[in-house]
């Protein structure tokens, strides 16, 4: 099997399940509860967030254990209009976000908030000056992604911090869930960003949690009502064998980075200099520094998405369609909407995801599929 998903979700790490497995099986007290086996249970808890903390240069008291991507961009975006909403009821993001940080705008848009989606370029990306246009004196929070999940474009984000910096009284929230352990650490952990925000099962850690960056000393409001564990900004009793399992599988994703990194990009390459020469192959991912490493949209006109993810599969070769969150439920690309791509052409895209595992030999054997089965969709054209 050649899995090539990895931006849908990424498998768990043996390493990582038996730290999941171990943690279950020897410390399932209460992290709250006064007794010893309680506290055995706390001290794990925070030795699992100090090591995430130093992995990313953060103070403990500075990251945030969630449920995952979704609710930590549901809390920095409804957190901060709730906690700032006396200081302004504006609040500004991007055209090709995920629905993750989309539809909570838009949810606050009923609310009574005002929201700017700021536009694209050719390569999905947004511009700096738009972002500084855009701002008023009831603005308070922007929210970018790092990597687009769709097309992979990293977003401009030492641009934007520059312009955040003569806003300091603004929240900056980071969807950071595609971009880390891809190269991108000192463009999202500048010293501007206030809350950023990532998924666990997107790097080998078990599905259902994940992270947030909340720079000390901002206000956030929470959610979650209850008990009061995370600092009084996330109740509910700790998921503390996927919290140690999650800070194992940081730990491997970010040791030795940089190779990772660059194999990556190799593969994305090998792939993509292959199918740009087939006249009826458009690419979204262009081969410029900024694309990710790991992400390569792509589209054969004329032939719908699904027929494409469908024909590789079988052939034991897994990509998907542009987004997983919409692939079942056949919905148009908003990255490329927001692209103005032609509609025709955005309901043929596909994507490929890599991670540190997949390998040269595997672009082979994806080549030698795709120049098969193009032959094939030349009977759909």
């Amino acid at each position: 099997m050649i899995y090539f998903d990895n931006s849908a979700t990424t498998k768990a790490a043996p390493e990582v399940v038996d730290t999941y497995a171990k943690v279950s099986a020897n410390y399932w007290g209460n992290p709250s509860s006064l007794h010893n086996f309680g506290e055995q249970a706390f001290n794990l808890l925070e030795q699992s967030r100090q090591q995430i903390a130093d992995l990313i240069g953060a103070k403990l008291s500075e990251i945030l254990f969630t449920s995952g991507g979704t609710e930590g961009d549901n809390w920095a975006i409804k957190g901060t209009a709730m906690a700032k909403r006396e200081f302004g009821n504006h609040l500004i993001t991007t055209a090709v976000e995920h629905p993750a940080v989309h539809n909570s705008m838009e949810q606050l848009k009923q609310l009574g908030f005002e929201v700017t989606y700021l536009p694209v370029d050719a390569n999905g990306r947004v511009s700096a000056d738009d972002l500084r246009a855009a701002i008023r004196p009831t603005t308070i929070l922007v929210s970018t992604m790092a990597v687009n999940n769709e097309i992979g474009a990293v977003q401009p984000l030492a641009e934007i911090a520059d312009v955040m910096r003569d806003f300091p009284k603004i929240h900056w929230h980071i969807d950071a869930v595609q971009g880390i352990g891809k190269g991108l650490a000192d463009l999202i952990f500048n010293d501007r960003v206030d809350f950023v925000t990532f998924s666990g099962h997107k790097f080998h850690a078990p599905r259902g949690i994940g992270f947030m960056y909340k720079r000390q000393g901002r206000k956030i409001a929470p959610l979650m009502a209850g008990g009061g564990q995370e600092r009084n900004l996330r109740s509910g009793t700790e998921n503390l064998p996927a919290i140690a399992a999650m800070a194992k599988a940081l730990r491997m994703l970010l040791t030795d980075e940089t190779a990772k990194v660059q194999r990556q990009r190799e593969i994305r390459l090998a792939i993509l200099h292959h199918i740009e020469t087939f006249a009826h192959v458009t690419i979204f991912s262009k081969d410029l520094p900024v694309f990710a490493p790991h992400i390569l949209c792509f589209a054969i006109e004329g032939v719908r998405g699904e027929t494409i993810v469908h024909a590789f599969e079988e052939h034991n070769i897994y990509i998907s369609t542009t987004s997983a969150c919409s692939s079942k439920k056949h919905v148009e690309s908003s990255t490329l909407q927001a692209m103005a791509i032609d509609e025709g052409v955005a309901t043929s895209a596909v994507r490929i995801s890599l991670d540190e595992h997949n390998t040269l030999a595997e672009a082979e054997e994806f080549n030698r599929v795709f120049d098969q089965l193009y032959q094939q969709f030349a009977k759909l054209r």
